[in-house]
């Protein structure tokens, strides 16, 4: 298997999720006119360089300065959470997640409260899903991090990690010891060989932001797909739902999606699965998604897909359900209010919550 695989499952990912709503790159063919003489034509564009992955903005504007002006603003404000979440990479003038894991056993840092909030949240959900989510697993994740990049550099001798070391980096995941000061705005870690690793919330947590600051600055009908994480805000300027078509996990599949639904104004579609970040050992795939109590990637499904209204909800709950049982699953996901969800089996069965498939469109 090649690196390039994996980059071009999180762009076909990403163009599959808007096909439905978007015809082609830049202006539409169709004008829409919105009650105010204005007619708002229909524009997309796309970029690879915030979390890793492929990203598109759809928008329906007056014309095509009105959407890049706010396109940019997107993309601007997407790139200032990227670089504050980001575990790998330093920038100037910031004290971001690396600051902080550089930091552990050291000394508390100082941080902005967008950090702040983020983490707080992280902590939530660690407690809403049982610890199926857990953003201080990072000595474990770093393993299957490295283990995964040697594979993918040299699948001949691709290897998994030892199940010791695995179990001796797990000592160092307390979740307690993730200490936050909000009077003094600083994070601290207590254990010298914990790290955060924030990838099970941080791309919906900065989606959901960002969503909402365009909403605060008079945006309006607006689609975002970054990566897995797709999420509107308004509608279609002719006043229908976004449509979304969720990706078929299976990349060799002649059916490129899985399932289309539609979502409202403020609603969010948040997929996780074993085709967007793997490599192989033996013919046998291994996924970026770590379970915790077993250490090793989940095999249960193929792809678990959550509707909501909070794409960093969204995003910590699709983590958690790959990493459930379909029984344990199902009755999680009844007792959360407005969640609904998808499993897909490796074999393509899916499997529903009570009302996901009144999102289902034909």
């Amino acid at each position: 298997m090649k690196r390039f695989k994996i980059i071009s499952a999180v762009i076909i990912l990403a163009l599959i999720a808007l096909i439905l709503a978007v015809q082609y790159r830049g202006k539409s063919d169709v004008s829409v006119n919105n009650g105010s003489n204005k007619e708002l034509s229909k524009y997309t564009i796309n970029f690879l360089d915030v979390f890793d992955t492929s990203t598109d903005i759809t928008g329906f504007a007056t014309s095509k300065e009105e959407f890049d002006k706010e396109a940019n603003l997107i993309k601007e404000k997407l790139t200032y959470y990227n670089n504050l979440y980001d575990i790998y990479n330093e920038y100037d003038g910031l004290s971001n997640i690396k600051t902080i894991n550089d930091n552990a056993g050291v000394q508390p840092v100082k941080v902005s409260s967008d950090i702040i909030d983020m983490l707080e949240f992280g902590k939530d959900m660690y407690e809403l899903t049982d610890g199926k989510v857990n953003i201080a697993m990072g000595s474990v994740l770093k393993i299957w991090h490295d283990y995964r990049e040697a594979g993918l550099d040299s699948p001949e001798t691709a290897s998994v990690p030892a199940l010791f070391d695995l179990q001796e980096a797990a000592k160092h995941c307390n979740i307690n010891d993730l200490i936050i000061d909000k009077d003094k705005s600083t994070v601290y870690l207590q254990d010298a060989n914990m790290s955060l690793d924030v990838g099970s919330i941080a791309k919906g947590y900065a989606v959901q932001r960002v969503l909402e600051y365009c909403k605060a600055n008079g945006m309006n009908n607006i689609l975002f797909s970054v990566g897995g994480n797709i999420a509107g805000l308004g509608a279609r300027a002719d006043g229908d739902n976004f449509k979304i078509a969720i990706q078929n996990p299976d990349l060799e599949s002649s059916n490129p999606y899985i399932e289309k639904v539609e979502i409202s104004d403020g609603q969010c579609v948040v997929s996780s699965g074993d085709y967007q970040r793997f490599y192989e050992v033996d013919g046998k795939r291994y996924c970026h998604i770590i379970n915790p109590d077993t250490l090793f990637p989940a095999e249960g499904f193929a792809g678990v897909s959550v509707i909501t209204d909070d794409s960093a909800k969204a995003d910590a709950l699709s983590t958690a359900l790959f990493n459930m049982s379909i029984e344990e699953g199902q009755a999680f996901v009844e007792k959360l209010d407005g969640v609904e969800a998808m499993w897909v089996y490796h074999d393509g069965t899916k499997e529903y919550s009570k009302n996901f498939k009144d999102s289902v469109i034909e």
